[in-house]
């Protein structure tokens, strides 16, 4: 085998592992989208507090995010992979404690250290960049990404498999099962090796932050970013209560998130050579298009078919116009100013993700399932707008002209 063989297998490798890791993470994060929001409903005061234990989920990822990236700059991706797992473990067993005693607080305690665990761990993709080649960024992120298709399968069956593992309380059993798969990634992470921080990037020279953020190209990526997953999450959370109330079963809904996370991953396989092909621009544009046409099924009923078909839809169009921002924000930094930049575009992610999950459930209730559906309709027009007035500026300038442009 030559070097330069013995070298693809050795990336291709560790990407397949981040691949792995990355799946077993999004199948304890499809287990808590569709029990999450139920038990939410059962221990809350008030049906509004629904959502609230997801809500403050993303408010951990949103807390974890920025330090743990800048934590991994110090001491290396897996490292902090490792550690963000034994949050992850500790975080279940709170959450299994306070749905056990029925306590909504010590629940929601154990659902912020879950998002701590997820704001760590959803650095895989970045991950998977340092592992590979600058001319495979794209093709990395997507197959990373790609994990999540055998989470599509394992989460949503391992949701129902698991809700009654401990009789006693319905749904405990889920949070032990969550334990189990972050012990699966702990001993993955074990076989990982990822290029430690590069000179350029530990001594490298690094400009102000506000500076750096005000580049076109960091902002249309970082609201692509915040767009396609806060409407993304915003639908999801709210089906399971939407088909609750219309009076489908636990098990139409755990198959309808199935589909959802389906079409969520599947294209990863593709995506990043459809990037290649089109441009990141017209990618980002056909997933806001996708993400919309969700909302027009949504709103032609509320069959079983019609929840299958908008959130498989949603998850295709989420997976387009999230793939692409990732890949753009790599574009925006200078090495020594990955980690901060990297860090500050989950933050923002997980604060509009926060305040959407929140929302979810009030809007729901108090609003009904189309209302929800119309709202977010507004987001995706305006990036949309954003996206043409990005395209007519011409992105067909060299990476170097677009870390140093401003708006």
């Amino acid at each position: 085998m030559s070097e330069s063989l013995f070298a693809r297998w050795f990336i291709n490798r560790h990407v397949l592992l981040l691949a792995l890791c990355q799946a077993l993470l999004i199948s304890g994060n499809i287990l808590l989208v569709a029990v999450t929001a139920l038990i939410g409903q059962e221990l809350a005061l008030s049906p509004l507090l629904a959502t609230l234990p997801v809500a403050i989920q993303f408010g951990g990822m949103m807390v974890a995010t920025l330090p743990a990236s800048l934590l991994m700059k110090r001491i290396g991706r897996r490292r902090g992979f490792v550690l963000g797992n034994l949050v992850g473990i500790a975080g279940a067993m709170v959450a299994l404690l306070g749905l056990w005693w029925g306590l909504f607080a010590l629940f929601c305690c154990g659902t912020f250290l879950l998002g701590c665990c997820i704001g760590i761990s959803q650095l895989y993709r970045f991950a998977a960049v340092d592992a590979s080649p600058a001319e495979q960024k794209h093709r990395a992120i997507s197959w990373v990404m790609s994990g999540g298709l055998l989470a599509a399968v394992l989460g949503p069956n391992l949701a129902i498999w698991t809700r009654d593992w401990l009789p006693e309380v319905l749904y405990a059993g889920s949070f032990a099962g969550l334990v189990g798969l972050y012990l699966l990634a702990l001993a993955l992470l074990g076989l990982v090796r990822i290029p430690p921080p590069s000179s350029a990037e530990v001594e490298g020279e690094e400009r102000p932050l506000a500076e750096v953020a005000r580049q076109p190209v960091f902002v249309v990526a970082v609201l692509g970013a915040m767009v396609s997953y806060a409407v993304m999450a915003l639908i999801m959370t709210a089906t399971p209560l939407a088909m609750l109330a219309c009076g489908h079963s636990f098990a139409a809904t755990a198959g309808v998130i199935q589909w959802h996370v389906l079409g969520m991953f599947a294209p990863s396989f593709v995506t990043g050579r459809l990037i290649s092909r089109f441009g990141t621009g017209p990618m980002m544009l056909a997933g806001c298009a996708l993400m919309i046409a969700c909302i027009l099924i949504n709103l032609q009923g509320v069959s079983e078919w019609h929840f299958l078909l908008a959130l498989g839809v949603l998850g295709i169009g989420w997976n387009f116009l999230y793939i692409s921002a990732t890949g753009l924000v790599t574009d925006a930094y200078q090495p020594a100013e990955k980690a901060r930049v990297q860090g500050l575009n989950d933050v923002l992610v997980s604060v509009t993700v926060m305040a959407a999950t929140f929302g979810a459930g009030a809007l729901q209730n108090a609003l009904g399932w189309a209302p929800v559906n119309l709202i977010m309709l507004a987001p995706l027009v305006g990036m949309v707008m954003v996206l043409l007035w990005f395209e007519r500026r011409g992105r067909g300038c060299d990476d170097q002209a677009l870390v140093t442009e401003k708006i």
